[in-house]
Formats: structure tokens, sequence, C-alpha cells
């Protein structure tokens, strides 16, 4: 990963997060122990390399500041704190932490017919929480968050999460910010990445 897109994400972070706790999170997540800034944000399709999560979590960010700035979103009453903002886009996959593992696989070459051993990234969750409600829990260790920010962490999968969906779209009505990262992770992950993948 390139430092450029750590240090932004420091820098984002910095800037917008003030609240009890949030300094001891950024130093967890630069710690030793943390491999966030090194971390794929999935095996093999948005970000699945090295550096990968901060990237996706920055995209999201920045898609999300976009979303909540057009009159649409305005219209809807969507506004929300800068803090709130950076603490949803920033933090929605802390879940991602630690889970994924590089290992070796044989893969042969069609043109060549030759076998050789590849990297790949194999995921290994050793604190199984579920996915959202893990990133909740991680950032909960460190800050505390609003209830909206929880919410729309813990449901920012949407209609692909496994829940019930009519528990979904009750929590995605009841809590805009929850819609509203929903829709900026989504077209992170499946438009500005995707595009950036196919270069």
């Amino acid at each position: 990963m390139s430092d450029e897109l750590k240090q932004r994400f420091i820098e984002v972070y910095r800037q917008n997060i003030k609240r009890e706790g949030a300094d001891k999170l950024l130093d967890y997540l630069q710690s030793k122990g943390c491999d966030f800034f090194t971390a794929p944000a999935s095996t093999k399709f948005h970000c699945s390399y090295e550096g990968g999560l901060c990237e996706h979590s920055l995209n999201v960010y920045d898609c999300l500041k976009s979303y909540l700035e057009t009159e649409r979103a305005k219209n809807f009453g969507l506004e929300f704190s800068d803090e709130s903002t950076a603490i949803v886009a920033l933090l929605h996959d802390l879940c991602k932490i630690n889970t994924y593992k590089t290992s070796m696989r044989n893969v042969k070459d069609d043109k060549t017919g030759v076998w050789s051993k590849v990297p790949y990234y194999e995921y290994n969750d050793t604190l199984p929480y579920g996915h959202g409600e893990k990133s909740v829990y991680i950032i909960s260790g460190f800050m505390k968050l609003s209830r909206e920010e929880a919410m729309a962490i813990r449901w920012h999968m949407g209609f692909s999460g496994t829940e019930d969906q009519k528990l979904i779209g009750n929590a995605l009505r009841m809590y805009p910010l929850a819609m509203a990262l929903m829709i900026a992770d989504c077209e992170a992950s499946s438009f500005v990445e995707e595009r950036k993948d196919k270069k």
C-alpha cells in the first residue's frame, strides 16, 4: 500500500474524529498487532490486494461525502456531522482486521502449461462475531458511538447481508445514515474499485 493512502487516512481521521478514545483507536490501527493498513478488503473481489482495506475505506468516505452533498440527499434531510460521516465511512470494515492470511497455491499457466506457486489471500476469522456488528464491537472498545453511527456500521451491507429482509429494511428506514453508508459502500466496491481493477 502506498504511504500516501495511509497518510491521507490518518489526516482525514484526525481532522474529523475528535471524541474521547479516538486517538487510542488510531494508535491501535497503526500498531504491530493490527494489519489495517496492509490488509486487503476482500480475498478476490474489490481491493483484493495489500492495502486494499485502507483504500476501500477512503473510497467509501469519498462516496459518502459526495452523496451527502447532492440535492437529493439534502431534500431528504440527510445531514450528518463531519465526525459521524468520517467514523462510519473510515471504520465500517474494521471487522476485516487480521482476517486475511497470505497462503500459496499452485496455478497452471494456460499458455505454457507450467505450474507455479502463487500467493493468495485466505479468509481466517479468529473473532467470528459477524460483519457490521464486529466492526461496532471493535470500535466500541475504544470510543462511544451514537446509535445512528452504530446502526449505520452494523447494517452497511444492506440487503446483501444474510439477515431477515424485513429487519434490514426497517433498520435502513429508521436510520438514514445506514442507508447512506450502504449506498456509498456499494458505489465504492461495485463502481469505483471495479473500474480501478480493470485498468
